[in-house]
């Protein structure tokens, strides 16, 4: 019935309702820094000091909620090493690794348009 509700709605020239699944995703990677992390996570798993690095003005206390936030979302897989000190690697998920296209043509999209080559 959704479907059909979506094609009249398509038909009369009316936008059709954001699918409550793509506003979701678009919630959790939007949060600031959020879309920062997984990016860099796609290029490598990382320890906690090499993202606060790569991910620069991004507090501790954030780095480690929206780590968590991800990790409780299933995105993002937290290895630790046993030792002294103990090492913490991060590093994306199959899920998380399934947003690395989408990253790739963001990264795309974002150079360009903060290039100038964006019409005003």
């Amino acid at each position: 019935m959704e479907h059909a509700s979506a094609t009249q709605a398509l038909k009369a020239g009316l936008p059709e309702e954001v699918c409550p699944h793509f506003h979701a995703a678009i919630e959790l990677i939007g949060k600031r820094w959020t879309g920062a992390i997984v990016c860099a996570l796609t290029e490598r798993p990382m320890r906690f000091g090499e993202m606060r690095r790569v991910v620069p003005g991004l507090s501790d206390r954030l780095l480690s909620q929206r780590l968590r936030e991800l990790e409780e979302e299933g995105m993002v897989q937290r290895d630790v090493e046993a030792g002294t000190p103990v090492r913490v690697t991060y590093s994306l998920t199959v899920r998380g690794e399934e947003l690395g296209p989408a990253i790739h043509e963001l990264r795309i999209w974002a150079k360009r348009w903060n290039c100038g080559s964006h019409a005003a």
